[in-house]
């Protein structure tokens, strides 16, 4: 169905002497009500209220409705009044540099922290497996692999663990040893 200017006239014609969306569909054919509706609003035609007297009321709707927006205009200024005020912002940031820094895509990745908040038994058993690894790639990985990353993707000496999975987990026993440690025993390790 195309909106030729026959049926637009038609939709203009039966819009203005009040017909539902859903008449004007069942009248021009091939169409929904809510591609009438749809086109009504595109056309800009008035919501009408009755005969001629909607047309002039439609005429004048459009004009007060631009004065609320100039209105809503003022309003993000109030808003960016505040955003000013958060000054104090830039001091938190002066403090997030003691933290780590971004490091850019492609560049290697430092040594990760998180070797000390990990238990020495687990980091053995985690070696000890690693050792013992399938050493698969990204394309090999299934639902019964290992889905534990060693090395730095920016490499190729990036791989996954891949051997069996525990059940209802996406790791081997020994990485989620590591990977799903009870909130308790981290608290306690980095007090």
């Amino acid at each position: 169905m195309s909106w030729t200017d026959e049926r637009v006239e038609l939709l203009k014609k039966m819009w203005g002497e009040g017909q539902s969306a859903s008449q004007i569909a069942k009248e021009l054919g091939g169409v929904t009500r809510n591609a009438v509706i749809g086109k009504v609003h595109r056309l800009g035609l008035s919501n009408r209220a009755g005969s001629g007297a909607s047309a002039a009321a439609a005429k004048a709707d459009p004009k007060p409705k631009p004065t609320p927006k100039a209105k809503a205009e003022p309003k993000p200024q109030p808003k960016t009044e505040p955003a000013i005020k958060p000054a104090p912002a830039p001091e938190t940031k002066s403090t997030l540099p003691a933290r780590k820094q971004i490091i850019p895509a492609g560049q290697p990745l430092p040594p990760q922290p998180s070797a000390n908040e990990i238990s020495p038994e687990a980091l053995a058993k985690v070696n000890e497996i690693e050792k013992k690894a399938k050493k698969i790639s990204l394309m090999e990985l299934t639902e019964r692999t290992c889905k534990w990353p060693v090395g730095d993707p920016a490499t190729d000496n990036f791989w996954f663990c891949g051997l069996p999975v525990q059940q209802g987990k996406p790791y081997c026993e020994a990485h989620v040893g590591v990977a799903f440690q009870p909130m308790s025993s981290r608290r306690d390790r980095r007090r």
